[in-house]
């Protein structure tokens, strides 16, 4: 073969090469304005290829995940499973984690109510919380624990009733006390707190929670972006940390 033959080859091994990623994004582009377009009020968050051949996996704003086919025209909602070696795994919550860990990484922990580790930190939970919330009262009682465990606890605003009500603005009120934690401690232990009104994150980490999955509280969010919902024992997640 000729040094011209040799480079008409390669030129079409690499168009050929290239072409399944610009289907790909034709694909994405296509599945993201179909699904937009019939649903009003969905954004599209991301639109990749999933693990599992013919299926698209779609990352909406309110933290669901969708999967279609490639023309956008079948979808299906639910947990994708995967039988390997170790057994069955959940692809769909692996995705949600690293997701849910990007954007808490975006947000930065603005705002914030920390109740930090004694001595050496171990780990840190990310609960979205709602003062009047019994369990989430419940977890609370055992901050210190997980604190003298190395543990540190950030608290997140996510008042269930929604915007403009009185558990809303209750977490306002904590929010801008001069001392937060003793509010919050006050608060959590069904005591009344002073009504007070700032500038604050209460709305915007609301939305966050929305943006993660979170459907109840307490929701507690660990570092890898994995979601622990509900109540857990201050020592059976100490130990579910690895640090027990």
């Amino acid at each position: 073969m000729n040094i011209k033959s040799v480079a008409v080859s390669i030129g079409l091994a690499l168009t050929l090469v290239g072409a399944p990623a610009s289907q790909a994004g034709e694909a994405e582009d296509r599945i993201a304005q179909r699904l937009t377009e019939a649903v009003p009020g969905l954004k599209v968050n991301s639109v990749r290829e999933s693990e599992a051949k013919g299926l698209y996996e779609v990352q909406s704003n309110n933290g669901d995940t969708i999967y279609t086919t490639e023309d956008g025209t079948y979808l299906l909602t639910g947990d994708l499973l995967k039988i390997t070696e170790n057994g069955i795994a959940n692809v769909t919550e692996e995705s949600r984690a690293g997701s849910r860990k990007d954007l808490m990484a975006d947000y930065g922990g603005k705002g914030v109510i920390s109740y930090p580790a004694k001595g050496k930190e171990k780990a840190v939970v990310n609960v979205f919380t709602d003062i009047d919330c019994p369990y989430c009262r419940k977890l609370h009682d055992e901050v210190p624990q997980l604190n003298e465990y190395g543990i540190t606890v950030n608290y997140y605003a996510f008042p269930r009733s929604g915007p403009g009500t009185a558990s809303f603005n209750k977490y306002i009120s904590v929010w801008c006390a001069d001392d937060q934690q003793a509010a919050m401690d006050a608060a959590k232990a069904g005591r009344s707190v002073e009504q007070r009104s700032c500038e604050n994150p209460v709305a915007e980490q609301y939305r966050l929670g929305g943006q993660v999955g979170v459907t109840g509280t307490p929701a507690i969010l660990l570092e890898d972006g994995n979601m622990v919902r509900g109540y857990v024992p201050a020592r059976n997640l100490a130990e579910g940390l690895g640090i027990l």
